[in-house]
């Protein structure tokens, strides 16, 4: 079971300046619930509170019994852009800019040992290529992103940790195809509502 969805900020410096943030200088976490995570293959379906959901493709690393990682899969962190925006410009929490119900599809696990390999990812909506990332453009690395959760957070066994997305985030839009893939380990297909 996903009890929590723990989410890592403007972990590609790129991402970071396309959104006009400053670089962070130590990892930061939100949360997502995980109820909002959504199995491989099911359907996007965008809410209808927002007109501006944008796709963020990360890297998620599930925590096992032991509080170690042992697998991954390739993730959306789906963001309505527009209810986050207004919210940060009132002083409000972001919560359902980012947490709101299945705003969290995944990909087909893939097992890994502790880091994630060297390979590219790449999100690719109806043909054309939106975003494309490597564990070495993270600021802060999966080992280091994993024993800062661990020493802060109330982990658990099933939990996952996103870790961040590089730039080239774009709006959904119904019918879109949307495509993920980290070269030789995964791939992921998504149909939006």
């Amino acid at each position: 079971m996903i009890r929590n969805i723990w989410c890592v900020g403007r972990n590609f410096q790129g991402h970071a300046k396309e959104l006009g943030h400053p670089i962070p200088k130590e990892p930061f976490f939100f949360l997502k619930a995980g109820s909002c995570a959504v199995a491989p293959g099911e359907p996007i379906q965008l809410p209808s509170f927002s007109s501006q959901i944008e796709y963020e493709l990360e890297i998620a690393l599930q925590f096992n019994e032991r509080l170690q990682v042992e697998r991954a899969c390739l993730a959306l962190d789906l963001t309505a852009r527009d209810v986050q925006k207004k919210a940060k410009e009132e002083g409000l929490p972001w919560t359902l800019s980012k947490s709101f119900a299945k705003s969290c599809p995944l990909g087909p696990f893939f097992p890994i040992a502790g880091d994630l390999p060297d390979r590219t990812f790449e999100l690719h909506v109806n043909g054309a290529l939106v975003q494309k990332g490597h564990r070495d453009e993270m600021l802060f690395k999966p080992p280091a992103l994993v024993a800062a959760l661990l020493s802060r957070f109330p982990v658990h066994p099933g939990d996952l940790l996103l870790t961040g997305t590089p730039s080239g985030t774009c709006k959904a839009q119904p019918g879109d195809r949307v495509v993920a893939r980290i070269s030789g380990l995964s791939e992921a297909l998504w149909i939006v509502l």
